[in-house]
């Protein structure tokens, strides 16, 4: 584009200078005819003569406008010469960085990621879409940003099967996996698991387990502290680099399915909510835990207390995952008897995202006995009577627009030693 308008202002200014050489001639001509003698007599006059001071400055304009074409034409050969070269050393210097990249990356064997290129397309649409090596080296922060990138295009390039995402918060072992395992049986394709164990923890299973594998990376969690909030999102953060996944649950070890599987999916999968447990506790145990220190950006009415174990659909997981402002808040001011697994997750959701929670928790939790712990049940406790009383209770509760006896699909806490009657009563109870 610019050697153009150089083009067409040197044709202007060379057009122009014929038109000054053309009024030169002219000039010339109308001097010659004067007579011979009125210009001796003139002569040592010259100057004087306005025909003589037109000429000059013609002659001047003349040069000036040579030397305008000149410059026009030089200097775009001179800058399409240094563009080509800046151009040139560009490209040649990009090629040399990319080629230095693509050296470390092939070079780099710590992690099992790298390892898994070596055998097949990183960038292919199965290895975006379903990653296959959890063993990552990256930070919370780098987790959090990378799994809260959201596609701006809605549909799908691939034939998307909604998935449930079973995220497990454990301290190590799982005493009820073989239930686990028994209620996942025939249903891999619609549903992904995740393992949180505390750091150094190896889950041993069997190659063809549906746990094999899906240990996350994790970090120490202790009990009460903002810790455990974390390694919740640390959880929600790694299931949602699957883009399959549509729901995500939280568990522990001492969890069990009150309902065969696919009950369970279509509960959710068609849920126009997320289940957070989320109500205003104007106790001690509830307000009380309130810091002003939050103020402004968060009031002691909007202040929310609710079950730990939730259920969230992927919009409200990435909303959690993505909140950087009011969790740093739950991090400086929500200790040290606050609780933030408590009250993170419902006071955000009660902020922001109320219409879209159910208030509601999935996960039954005996608290009658009182104290900090719920009740824990054991061989003894397990009859068919008892897992009925759970799946229902004779109690309604809302779901989407209307009303449903369904309102647990999971309950807690079930000691190691429930493990053999549960399995008893698998099939002829909760149908698996």
């Amino acid at each position: 584009m610019r050697e153009n308008n150089l083009t067409a202002a040197a044709a202007a200014a060379i057009s122009f200078l014929r038109a000054l050489l053309f009024f030169l001639g002219v000039l010339e001509m109308v001097r010659n005819r004067g007579d011979k003698e009125e210009l001796d007599n003139l002569n040592g006059a010259c100057i004087k003569d306005p025909s003589v001071r037109i000429f000059r400055i013609v002659a001047c304009l003349v040069v000036f406008v040579a030397g305008v074409v000149i410059g026009l034409v030089s200097g775009s050969h001179v800058d399409r010469y240094f563009t080509s070269r800046t151009a040139s050393s560009f490209y040649r210097s990009n090629a040399i960085a990319a080629n230095s990249l693509m050296i470390i990356h092939s070079s780099d064997n710590s992690s099992s990621l790298n390892k898994s290129c070596d055998r097949s397309d990183c960038l292919s649409i199965d290895n975006v879409l379903h990653p296959k090596a959890w063993e990552h080296s990256l930070s919370d922060k780098e987790l959090f940003w990378k799994a809260s990138m959201v596609p701006k295009i809605k549909a799908y390039p691939y034939r998307r099967v909604p998935k449930v995402a079973f995220m497990f918060l454990t301290r190590g072992p799982l005493p009820l996996l073989p239930l686990w395992e028994r209620f996942f049986r025939g249903h891999e394709e619609l549903c992904s698991i995740y393992v949180h164990t505390l750091p150094g923890y190896y889950l041993n299973v069997s190659s063809d387990s549906v746990f094999y594998g899906r240990q996350i990376p994790s970090q120490k969690v202790l009990w009460g502290s903002v810790s455990l909030t974390d390694a919740e999102r640390r959880l929600l953060a790694n299931a949602l680099l699957d883009f399959s996944n549509e729901r995500f649950v939280l568990l522990s070890e001492s969890c069990i399915p009150v309902y065969k599987f696919q009950t369970v999916y279509n509960y959710l999968t068609k849920s126009i909510h997320s289940f957070v447990e989320s109500y205003d506790d104007p106790s001690r145990y509830g307000r009380g835990r309130y810091s002003r220190r939050m103020l402004p950006d968060i009031k002691l009415y909007q202040w929310r207390k609710g079950s730990q174990w939730f259920e969230l659909s992927r919009a409200l997981a990435i909303a959690l995952i993505s909140d950087t402002n009011y969790y740093s808040l739950f991090r400086k001011y929500c200790k040290p008897s606050c609780y933030p697994d408590e009250h993170y997750f419902p006071t955000y959701l009660n902020m922001f995202h109320g219409p879209s929670n159910s208030n509601r928790t999935v996960t039954w939790v005996n608290w009658s006995l009182g104290g900090p712990h719920p009740a824990s049940f054991g061989r003894e406790n397990i009859t068919a009577a008892f897992i009925q009383s759970i799946r229902n209770n004779g109690t309604q509760c809302s779901y989407n627009s209307g009303k449903t006896y369904v309102c647990y699909l999971f309950a807690r806490k079930f000691a190691p030693s429930s493990l053999e009657p549960l399995l008893n009563l698998t099939s002829t109870v909760m149908g698996f």
